[in-house]
């Protein structure tokens, strides 16, 4: 009887303690800083994809426009880091890089 008791406190403690974590969630592109640095204006297309990788979100509508978006989300879903990168492109070359970071 008492094994089955305790048996049943280590069971117990242990799916309390288990629902009780909840880890942090990264989602989009990381993009560290010495990616920036190889970024410069007058870039194709297809080299910013090779320094960058593909962007998280390509509007179908506006092409000359890519957005890499970095969001840490905590274990109740509240933001608590977002990053934003806005390339622009003037035909097939980067024109202009935005930085948008939020804490």
């Amino acid at each position: 009887m008492q094994k089955r008791l305790i048996s049943l406190l280590v069971t117990v403690t242990i799916i309390t303690a288990c629902s009780a974590y909840r880890p942090e969630i990264q989602q989009g592109n990381i993009v560290a800083e010495d990616m920036l640095a190889q970024l410069k204006p007058g870039m194709t297309k297809r080299q910013v994809t090779f320094v960058m990788g593909t962007p998280l979100i390509i509007d179908p509508f506006r092409t000359d426009r890519w957005d890499y978006v970095y969001q840490v989300k905590n274990g109740d879903a509240k933001v608590i880091e977002q990053k934003r990168l806005t390339l622009h492109f003037d035909a097939d070359t980067l024109a202009r890089i935005e930085r948008g970071d939020t804490p």
